[in-house]
């Protein structure tokens, strides 16, 4: 067992950031200045915060020259998906928008033909503003030089310096992209729980060579010499393998069985209990291939008994409640195999309980209300006192309602099966396979 998950298991290396909290304290040392080569001072702290994980934050600070340097790392395991975060900048508060932005993370904006590279900056967690500050600041940093050397390449730059400060002070609209194939980086949405329709949010799977890049050592392909006849053994077994919890790191044990829900099709249900923290979760992948057709279902809620009926949420399933002009990503809550009750606890969850914006700075008078009255909200549904519908959208076609009146149809329920959209067959990674046409050999 490593150092950080020694002292994950006791809780005492990473902590909750708390004012009130005297124990929390940086660790100060003493370290070299790269700027005058005298000894200067480095604080850090290893804390964790919602939507990033564990993180170390270092903060250095020199005496003699009064140059200092803030930078944050990720302590935390990497996603299994990377993530693209699109943005339409619009207004002067977009430009306020906090970012949590990670070393891997690349950031791009289109209208200026504008890029920095993954790797090319240490992570931060700052605002959109900041990001253009930081970029201008390291445009102007050899001006002064190429002025002297090379006046022409200076005064290119000199423009495009002028146009992302036009940019930071909300003179023009763009488009903020930013690609992290570790998936550990996050833009606010500040008009949450409702969606953002200037931002959206696509997740992926990483290529080798990202893998590569990020230091993940892919597991060789091996041949499938499991006889068929012990596929039924499966289905009748409970399978154990050792994991890591994904809240404290300590080592977990994660339970696996195949399990065939009625009128629907077998799925692959993963349960994780953490004895260290008491952190649980569970989490449910389709079994077979993808369906030919995506799949929305529409439920009427009428009655507090529609509370407990089946459901299965694919990780490619987006959730929505018209009435509350709510919309969930498809992958906000992964897979899971709940009730209608169990996905809208899920949700509040998510939304008041876990927002990073529903507590410490950065939280405002108005957002924590409006957050509460979602909560509310939630509440009296599941309590059968509000009238909604909720939808299912799963372009793969891998969700599923019980239908409580089955085999009959249920009058409340609307299933619609839909052609997917090149849109969707790119999000579901369909574009690049190729099934058909090789020649034998």
């Amino acid at each position: 067992m490593s150092v950080i998950e020694e002292e994950s298991v006791r809780g005492g290396l990473f902590k909750d950031i708390n004012a009130e909290d005297e124990d929390v304290q940086p660790t100060v040392i003493e370290s070299l200045c790269m700027n005058c080569y005298k000894n200067g001072t480095t604080r850090l702290m290893l804390t964790k915060i919602p939507f990033f994980k564990e993180i170390i934050i270092s903060s250095f600070t020199c005496p003699h020259c009064n140059w200092n340097n803030t930078e944050i790392q990720s302590a935390g395991r990497i996603q299994e998906q990377g993530v693209i975060y699109t943005l339409q900048v619009k207004t002067k508060e977009d430009i306020n928008r906090e970012v949590v932005k990670s070393d891997s993370a690349s950031t791009r904006i289109p209208e200026l033909d504008f890029e920095i590279p993954a790797f090319s900056q240490k992570g931060s967690l700052s605002t959109i503003e900041g990001l253009l500050d930081r970029a201008v600041a390291g445009l102007e940093q050899d001006q002064p030089i190429r002025k002297t050397t090379d006046p022409s390449v200076a005064g290119k730059i000199e423009e495009f310096i002028h146009r992302l400060k036009k940019l930071k002070e909300g003179e023009e609209e763009f488009t903020l992209i930013i690609d992290d194939p570790s998936g550990n980086s996050f833009i606010e949405n500040p008009f949450a729980p409702q969606k953002d329709k200037c931002l959206s949010v696509t997740n992926y799977k990483r290529t080798s060579e990202q893998n590569a890049a990020l230091g993940i050592e892919e597991e060789e392909e091996q041949e499938d010499e499991t006889p068929s006849n012990d596929l039924d053994t499966m289905r009748n077994e409970v399978l154990v393998f050792n994991t890591s919890c994904p809240e404290c790191n300590a080592p977990a044990n994660t339970n696996m069985k195949l399990v065939q829900i009625p009128h629907f099709k077998e799925v692959i249900i993963m349960a994780t209990n953490c004895d260290s923290c008491g952190n649980r979760t569970n989490e449910v992948k389709p079994g077979g291939a993808t369906e030919e057709l995506g799949t929305r279902i529409t439920l009427h809620l009428t009655d507090p008994s529609d509370m407990s009926r089946d459901l299965l949420k694919s990780e490619t399933c987006s959730v929505s409640i018209p009435e509350l002009e709510f919309e969930l990503g498809m992958a906000a809550l992964g897979g899971k195999f709940t009730t209608v009750e169990g996905l809208l606890k899920d949700i509040k969850d998510l939304i008041v309980s876990k927002n990073p914006f529903m507590c410490g700075d950065s939280v405002t008078a108005d957002r924590a209300n409006k957050f509460k009255l979602f909560g509310q909200k939630i509440d009296k549904i599941m309590a059968g006192e509000m009238d909604v519908h909720i939808i299912l959208d799963d372009p793969a076609g891998n969700s599923y309602l019980q239908n409580i009146y089955a085999p009959d149809p249920d009058p409340e329920m609307k299933i619609e099966k839909y052609t997917r959209t090149f849109e969707h067959n790119e999000d579901l990674g369909l574009n690049d396979m190729k099934t058909e046409g090789y020649a034998e050999t």
